[in-house]
C-alpha cells in the first residue's frame, strides 16, 4: 500500500493542488533548537539562576498550586518521591554555542540516507494510518512522517530524562521566570488524567515530551487519543504520536491546498534587488518572470509564495508557502523548517536539491554576525535582536543595505560584506 501511494497517488497528494516547508509547541522553538544549533531563543537571552529556596521548601509551595489545579495528593506525592535537582540539565541551560552551523551543515545531519531509508519503512509500517490522519486532519502525511523523524527519528529517541525532574530542576532555578514551574504543573496535570505513568513521562532536558516532543502545555491543546484507547499516549503509541502532530500542524493552519514550498532556479537575468522577499507572490507572477521548479515540474497554478534565498545568489533558491510558516511554530527555525520539508519530499520520492550550496566560501563566526547586525543597527535598520543569527528580520536590514550601496541585494551575510561595513562603520 505504501509503495503504491509514494509511486502513484502520493505523488498527486504531494504536488497537486487538490493535497498537498527552534519550540507552537511553543517550547520547542525556543529550548531544542538551542540543542541543535538552530536560530532560537533559549540562548539569546540567558537568564541568571536563582534557587536560594531549598528544593523542599518548593515542592511544598507548589503543591499549593498543584492542590488548586485539582492534583491528588497521592499523584503529587508520587510525582516527587526521592525527586532532586539535575545537575546536568542546569548545565544545559549554559551552554551557549560559539559557532552557528551553516545550513548545509544542518541538512546533511538531518536528512542523511539512513533517515530516509528508515522513514521509508516506518511510512510503510504505517501507510494505513498516514492515510486515515491525512484526511481526517488534511495534513499531507509525507510533512507529517517527516515532523516525526525531525522530532524523535520516528520514534527511535524521545529522551532519556524525567520530565518532572528536568521541569522541577528548571523551575526551581527560576529559569526563564514562571514558564517551566507553568509546565510542571500541567504535567501533573497529565498525570492526574491518567495519560501516562510519573515513572514513564520520560523527554528532552527541557521537559519536550515523547515521539512528537511536545511540551505539556501543547499536549494538552493538541495530544490526541486517536486509537481509543482512553489515552493520549505519545511515548509509545506511534498512530497517538502520528495523529498528535497532523493535529498540531491542522491546528496552526495548514493549508490542504498548497505544498510547503520548492527548490527554484531563477533566470540568469533575474533582478534579485526589484523584490521584497518578505512579500508573496502568485506562483502565476513568478512563472512569468522565468522562475522554475529545481524539479522540472512546473509551478502550482493556485497559489501564493515567497523567494527565499538563504545564501543569496551563491546557493539554492526556494519558493515557500504560509505552510512554510506553519512548520515554524513547531519549532520557529528556516533551518528547522527547510529540514522538514526537504525531508518530506524525499520520502515523497523527489531528487535531491539540484542547487548547491558556498561550501568554498568563508563564512561569518557568531561573533563577526554579532558584529555585522551591531553595524547595522547604527545605521538605523532594524534587525531585531543582535543574537548572531541570520534572520528573516536581519536578511531583510541587509538586503536594504546593500542597495544603498549599489550591491545586489541577495541578503547575503558574507566577510567580504562584514570587511566592507568595517571601513564604513
Amino acid at each position: 500500500m505504501w509503495r503504491s501511494l509514494k509511486a502513484g497517488s502520493g505523488k498527486f497528494l504531494r504536488y497537486s493542488i487538490s493535497l498537498t516547508d527552534l519550540l507552537s509547541p511553543f517550547a520547542r522553538g525556543l529550548f531544542l533548537a538551542a540543542v541543535l544549533v538552530q536560530p532560537a531563543m533559549l540562548c539569546a537571552a540567558p537568564q541568571k539562576l536563582n534557587a536560594t529556596t531549598s528544593f523542599d521548601v518548593f515542592v511544598s509551595n507548589l503543591w499549593i498550586d498543584a492542590q488548586k489545579a485539582g492534583i491528588s495528593r497521592p499523584i503529587f506525592d508520587a510525582a516527587f518521591a526521592g525527586l532532586t535537582p539535575s545537575p546536568s540539565i542546569l548545565a544545559h541551560t549554559k551552554q551557549q554555542a560559539e559557532f552557528v552551523k551553516p545550513l548545509w551543515d544542518y541538512l546533511d545531519g538531518a536528512i542523511t540516507p539512513s533517515r530516509i531509508q528508515r522513514g521509508l519503512q516506518r511510512g510503510r509500517d504505517y501507510a494505513e494510518a498516514l492515510q486515515r490522519i491525512q484526511l481526517d486532519y488534511g495534513v499531507d502525511l509525507y510533512i507529517v512522517l517527516s515532523v516525526w523523524g525531525m522530532e524523535s527519528n520516528f520514534g527511535a529517541f524521545t529522551g532519556g530524562e524525567s520530565v518532572i525532574r528536568a521541569l522541577a530542576t528548571l523551575a526551581h532555578a527560576g529559569y526563564r521566570d514562571d514558564f517551566f514551574r507553568n509546565e510542571l504543573l500541567i504535567a501533573l496535570q497529565i498525570l492526574q488524567q491518567g495519560h501516562i505513568e510519573s515513572s514513564a513521562m520520560k523527554g528532552s532536558w527541557a521537559g519536550a515530551m515523547g515521539q512528537t516532543q511536545f511540551m505539556p502545555s501543547s499536549f494538552l491543546k493538541y495530544a490526541i487519543d486517536y486509537d481509543g484507547d482512553g489515552h493520549k499516549d505519545i511515548w509509545t503509541n506511534v498512530v497517538d504520536s502520528l495523529a498528535s502532530c497532523a493535529n498540531f500542524i491542522s491546528q496552526n493552519g495548514w493549508n490542504k491546498d498548497l505544498p510547503w514550498g520548492m527548490e527554484v532556479i531563477l533566470p540568469k537575468e533575474f533582478d534579485v534587488s526589484a523584490y521584497d522577499l518578505q512579500k508573496s507572490e502568485s506562483f502565476a507572477q513568478w512563472s512569468g518572470r522565468g522562475v522554475q521548479r529545481g524539479d522540472g515540474e512546473p509551478l502550482p497554478i493556485m497559489g501564493e509564495a515567497s523567494l527565499y534565498m538563504p545564501y543569496g545568489l551563491k546557493g539554492p533558491a526556494f519558493l515557500l508557502t504560509a505552510n512554510f510558516k506553519v512548520i515554524k511554530t513547531y519549532n520557529n527555525s528556516n533551518y528547522y523548517a527547510l529540514g522538514v520539508g526537504l525531508l518530506s519530499d524525499r520520502l515523497a520520492g523527489a531528487p535531491p536539491l539540484k542547487g548547491q550550496w558556498p561550501k568554498q566560501d568563508k563564512q561569518l563566526t557568531k561573533a563577526e554576525t554579532i558584529e555585522l547586525q551591531s553595524i547595522l543597527a547604527r545605521k538605523g535598520f532594524d534587525v531585531g535582536e543582535a543574537d548572531g543569527r541570520i534572520g528573516d528580520r536581519a536578511q531583510a536590514a541587509i538586503r536594504a543595505y546593500q542597495r544603498i550601496i549599489g550591491l545586489k541585494a541577495d541578503g547575503y551575510a558574507n566577510p567580504t560584506l562584514l570587511d566592507r561595513m568595517r571601513k564604513n562603520p
